[in-house]
């Protein structure tokens, strides 16, 4: 069942406010604070979709819809990991071999150690990378990472700082050393396409920008009074190919990738992973390391973020809610969106905020509101 869809630029629908009233409430106190000015919210649980919500607008006078094209940020980090585990699965890698192996300046620096999983737990110990802005092309890119340093007194896999863009872009250049296609390729080809994500992408072409630029909704920083619109809105920075971050898609097309994870790896007949490769990558690898990005304890699988709670609930980064099962993973967009899935109750999630008020007031906003979202549906993964 799809639930009716608001096409308003009013902050509120009367199914959201009716059958999520705790979920509602706290979004529009957001709205009310000036946190954000619109969602979308895709909600499915135990396969039957319970919720497709667009509330508010997209741009200025733009009613958001359930088919506008919204940025992920960090939230498109998941993606290349399970472009490695199709390769793993296919026997092309090994989670623990050199990144060397297939970008042999990588080396360089003190980093001939670092491996594939390394990279997917962000243990790796390469954050501090200058890129150029514009950021240039991606020989460019590749090139100043791998002529970066390791961190001082690092060693890959003791110690845990989230990297924000710096080491994913290694992940899409070994998809393209391994595969020949492009990593905005292969990903279209090999997860979007076969999964009736059409208008999800990381790194649009410039033809696909110009048919679709007034379906891309944006972010506004509201960390300061007025809101201005977040500069990641651009034909260049729609089109840039940033593994860890550039990507865009509906929500209700984010969701299906989570629920075919939740699934085992299959949608509507299609396979993206094995039942045991998405067992793998969503369990548990690295434990209780002290995370110097965020400065707090975080627990990671290869690539995804597993649900943290045991390291306190009500300060844990871009978590799932103080509902979510210990099995939950997922990962966050910096200061805007989530998308998740929890085994152990059958949800799928995801949702953006089109408004950036900060780490701390997004972390508390996205815990309240995926708290929320168990207590209206009345379930709970503890």
């Amino acid at each position: 069942m799809t639930l009716p869809l608001d096409t308003a630029s009013t902050p509120q629908h009367p199914d959201f406010a009716s059958k999520f009233p705790n979920t509602c409430r706290v979004y529009s106190e957001g709205v009310v604070a000036g946190q954000q000015r619109g969602l979308q919210l895709w909600v499915s649980l135990k396969g039957e979709v319970r919720a497709n919500f667009a509330l508010g607008e997209a741009r200025d006078g733009v009613p958001m819809l359930h088919n506008t094209i919204m940025p992920w940020r960090s939230c498109s980090k998941p993606i290349a990991a399970i472009a490695m585990a199709q390769l793993w699965e296919k026997g092309a890698l090994k989670l623990d071999q050199p990144v060397a192996d297939f970008i042999p300046d990588f080396e360089m620096g003190g980093k001939a150690g670092i491996t594939i999983r390394h990279i997917l737990t962000h243990t790796a110990g390469i954050r501090h990378v200058a890129f150029d802005d514009p950021m240039g092309d991606w020989d460019t890119i590749i090139r100043r990472i791998a002529e970066v340093t390791l961190e001082p007194d690092w060693r890959p896999g003791r110690r845990a700082a989230y990297h924000v863009r710096s080491s994913w872009f290694l992940l899409g250049e070994i998809v393209r050393v391994i595969d020949g296609r492009s990593f905005e390729q292969y990903i279209r080809d090999e997860i979007f396409l076969p999964l009736g994500m059409d208008d999800c992408y990381i790194g649009m072409s410039d033809e696909e920008f110009d048919a679709k630029e007034s379906r891309i909704g944006i972010l506004w920083d509201t960390s300061h009074q007025p809101p201005r619109p977040d500069p990641f809105f651009s034909g260049e920075a729609v089109t840039l190919s940033s593994p860890g971050s550039s990507g865009h898609g509906p929500m209700e097309q984010l969701g299906r990738l989570y629920e075919a994870l939740r699934r085992g790896g299959e949608l509507d007949g299609t396979r993206i992973l094995l039942p045991q490769t998405v067992e793998a990558i969503t369990v548990r690898h690295r434990v209780g390391l002290q995370d110097e990005t965020f400065m707090h304890g975080m627990d990671w699988g290869l690539g995804f973020i597993i649900n943290s709670n045991r390291h306190g609930a009500d300060t844990v980064p871009y978590g799932f809610g103080r509902l979510a099962s210990p099995r939950t993973f997922g990962h966050g967009g910096s200061q805007s969106s989530s998308s998740f899935t929890d085994p152990d109750v059958g949800l799928s999630v995801a949702v953006v905020f089109n408004g950036t008020p900060g780490d701390a007031r997004h972390s508390r906003r996205i815990r309240n509101f995926a708290t929320a979202l168990y207590e209206d549906m009345k379930i709970s993964g503890l």
